[in-house]
């Protein structure tokens, strides 16, 4: 499930650099929260090990989906003043209040524009909030900023006694450090809209008075044989386990075949389809590659004709993009456009060098944009294609 907004948000980026913009992609890890604490007491651990190894693992398999670094990949251990510094301000402003055991709340009922993300109104919220044992909450649907110590815990000195902080406000706090207090487009899966998207905005606005995030894209989730994914079906695949048997880049064609907020179904025959589909693509661009190193120089007669034909396709890729990132539509482009080059540019054709040069740049450009055609190739063609992509 994690490499699906990995990859359509990675296309995002490349999408958006494509149309020229500068991108600043911040993309944080975290590294102590409740999960990674647990898991590093069951392994006999500390929480650094724990959370490095997961981190390791994440980049192998974002290495695999030909997914790009972020700009800055901070982790929240190391922005604990930036954390401090925002828990303080809401005390400060009455959005948040500590309690005797060393934790600190935030407080939801202050907040009036609490639950517009999810559209929830705060009764219903309400009416599914519980005070866990231990919790010295005000109200149940409040939340924690900051941990008060527990023994065996990593902690971190504060104004309210040693602790650690909440999973929702090291996002805030990584987030204002590294791109401002309001952000242009903030991504996740749905399954994060309640509570910690809702959590984040609050705790943000109310902190900073300004708007935190301008747009918001959620993904859907995946399906497998229609069901969702889950650990307690027992139908639970990772990353790894998949492209162990079908490879990493059928994953991120899966990934991007449907639009983003859509479900996905995921099942044998499905990554069967996708290996297909992209063997479809690698054969056009195998095609053009042998034409080009045969064609002889000099734009023939009714080329021009051709190069107009193929561009379509390169404005319906830009439209389907432009339409909330529909990348299914876009895919249908880029397929559509491998069809008439690989009926329009054959060896009875016999296309000028030109000819070839411009409908593999041209493939080439729309395939790197979804960050596709990346495992199978090699070094001379891909410094030919970069070179005619650079050129275009």
């Amino acid at each position: 499930g994690n490499a699906r907004p990995i990859c359509v948000f990675d296309t995002l980026r490349r999408y958006l650099e494509y149309r020229g913009m500068k991108v600043t992609f911040v993309q944080n890890f975290t590294d102590i929260d409740d999960k990674i604490i647990r898991r590093a007491n069951e392994e006999h651990s500390d929480y650094l090990t724990v959370s490095r190894r997961y981190i390791e693992e994440y980049k192998t398999d974002a290495e695999g989906l030909n997914v790009r670094p972020a700009t800055v990949h901070p982790l929240a251990t190391e922005n604990i003043d930036e954390i401090l510094s925002m828990v303080s301000s809401l005390v400060q402003k009455g959005y948040a209040y500590p309690a005797p055991n060393g934790d600190v709340y935030f407080r939801t009922g202050k907040d009036r524009e609490y639950g517009k993300l999810s559209h929830q109104p705060l009764d219903d919220l309400k009416s599914g909030a519980r005070i866990a044992v231990g919790e010295q909450k005000e109200d149940p649907l409040d939340f924690a900023l900051w941990k008060g110590a527990k023994p065996g815990e990593p902690s971190w000195p504060s104004p309210w006694g040693r602790g650690r902080p909440g999973w929702h406000i090291e996002c805030s706090a990584m987030a204002r450090r590294y791109l401002g207090r309001t952000i242009d487009i903030h991504c996740g899966g749905q399954d994060l809209i309640f509570p910690h998207h809702e959590n984040e905005i609050a705790q943000s606005e109310c902190c900073n008075g300004v708007p935190f995030a301008r747009y918001w894209m959620h993904n859907g989730y995946i399906n497998v044989d229609n069901r969702k994914m889950s650990k307690s079906l027992g139908n639970f695949f990772t990353v790894r386990d998949v492209a162990q048997k079908y490879g990493y880049e059928p994953i991120r064609f899966l990934m991007l075949s449907a639009h983003y907020r859509s479900p996905i179904n995921y099942n044998e025959e499905v990554m069967g389809q996708c290996r297909a589909s992209l063997e479809r693509l690698y054969n056009c661009r195998g095609n053009l590659g042998f034409l080009l190193a045969h064609a002889k120089p000099g734009e023939r007669e009714g080329e021009k004709a051709v190069r107009r034909r193929l561009e379509t396709y390169q404005d319906k890729f830009i439209e389907a993009m432009e339409d909330d990132l529909n990348t299914a539509d876009a895919l249908s482009a880029l397929f559509d456009l491998a069809k008439d080059i690989n009926s329009s540019l054959t060896a009875e054709t016999a296309p000028s060098k030109e000819l070839c040069a411009f409908a593999l740049g041209l493939f080439g450009e729309l395939a790197g944009v979804l960050g596709l055609l990346y495992a199978k190739s090699g070094a001379t063609a891909d410094a030919e294609i970069e070179r005619l992509i650079a050129e275009r």
